[in-house]
């Protein structure tokens, strides 16, 4: 596969408050050793961009030394916290800004869509808007043409497309400008959150079309979103950004498994303090993958385990265990019971039974009808992501919390 995309220690550093260096000595330094092709004295100067932590200084690093590089047909998902240089990133893709350092090569013709409207005159109607973009992408008027009632239907404004787009509603706005985006035949589509200003259906039909131009026409596509259901369907690769800098490339399930690990809570309980009087006592509970390793996401297609280590005070008590899940909003999911209660125990949740959503456990250690032994509430999270169900297209709409085990027939 052809290059298309190549970042080489790509660092942008920004002055917090004014502008210039502050001193005119200083600012006469630096426009010399620009004259005599020397690097900038002050870039030196900065910190990594971490918004968390309490800083004096003057100047911060949004990127620092970013490497990576894109194959002709990939749909590269980039991901991170707010403020991990997502932005500022694409804005150097879309040559919005340079680099303060480092070199960026790209082949072949960009469009982006950063944020709504970009790129469009208030004063213009739709149809102008369409040519306007296309001149500014290189295109001759014929090639606009042709593509121009294929945009119309995409975005659904043909009633409105004489009319000027500063009156258009956010959603007409910005299905428009995707449509142009997406239909003017780049080879490289840049798309950046905008995407959540549509609706569900909306947002269908643009994962679909960036779905055929990367597969069906070979175009290279770069896409970042919160939405980690949208990016583990629609993308190929991932690049995980931290304050400013690559974490993580690699493929996508790899990085959004990297990326939920540095945000989830514990999927690990840990009894603390376990009362001796107790006779059984629930001592750990981990989530584990199918390879035995603690784990706190996992793809809709993977099995889920939870193992129970128990201490045993007193083996003649009879008595069960009884595990709930529940969703992230707290309603309980299902439950299992145990018929008895061992040192170690393993429960396995199948795979294509939770839907996409956050999970945790409330177990306790049961008498049936006489009383409960030891309780474990909203303990060991754990994350499910739908990396492709046949119910993935409905993206956020609360379709249940698991997948139903049912047959049609005519």
């Amino acid at each position: 596969m052809s290059v298309v995309i190549k970042a080489e220690n790509i660092s942008k550093q920004y002055r917090l408050g004014e502008v210039g260096t502050g001193s005119l000595k200083d600012d006469f330094k630096r426009w010399r050793y620009q004259l005599m092709g020397k690097e900038d004295p002050f870039l030196t100067v900065g910190e990594e961009n971490d918004r968390t932590i309490k800083s004096n200084a003057d100047y911060v690093w949004a990127l620092r030394n970013v490497n990576f590089e894109v194959n002709k047909g990939d749909i590269l998902g980039i991901i991170g916290k707010n403020g991990a240089g997502k932005s500022t990133l694409l804005k150097i893709l879309s040559r919005t800004t340079g680099p303060t350092t480092g070199s960026l090569k790209m082949k072949g013709r960009i469009a982006s869509l950063l944020e709504v409207g970009t790129g469009f005159h208030g004063e213009l109607s739709g149809r102008e808007n369409i040519f306007l973009n296309g001149a500014i992408m290189g295109m001759g008027k014929a090639e606009i043409k042709k593509k121009f009632d294929e945009i119309v239907d995409f975005a659904g404004v043909e009633k409105y497309i004489d009319t000027p787009v500063k009156r258009y509603s956010s959603g007409m706005y910005v299905r428009l400008a995707f449509g142009v985006a997406a239909h003017l035949e780049p080879d490289i589509m840049i798309v950046d959150e905008v995407l959540a200003v549509g609706d569900a259906e909306f947002q269908k039909k643009a994962l679909g079309k960036m779905q055929s131009v990367s597969k069906g026409e070979g175009r290279t596509v770069i896409f970042v979103s919160h939405d980690l259901n949208a990016v583990s369907q629609l993308c190929t690769r991932g690049l995980l950004m931290k304050h400013g800098q690559v974490s993580h490339v690699g493929q996508i399930s790899e990085i959004i498994s990297q990326y939920l690990s540095d945000d989830v809570k514990k999927p690990v309980y840990i009894n603390s303090f376990p009362s001796a009087s107790k006779p059984l006592i629930i001592q750990k509970v981990a989530v584990l993958k199918s390879n035995g390793k603690i784990a706190s996401d996992f793809f809709h297609d993977e099995p889920v385990s939870l193992k129970f280590e128990i201490k045993i005070n007193d083996p003649h008590i009879k008595a069960n265990l009884f595990v709930m899940i529940l969703d992230g909003k707290k309603r309980r999911v299902f439950a299992c019971e145990s018929e008895s209660v061992h040192s170690n125990m393993l429960l396995k949740i199948d795979s294509n039974f939770l839907v996409r959503g956050n999970y945790s456990i409330h177990a306790f250690i049961n008498q049936p009808k006489i009383k409960q032994i030891d309780v474990v509430e909203d303990e060991c999270h754990f994350n499910i992501i739908d990396s492709g169900s046949i119910m993935a297209k409905h993206y956020e709409y609360d379709y249940g919390v698991v997948f139903g085990k049912y047959s049609w027939s005519v």
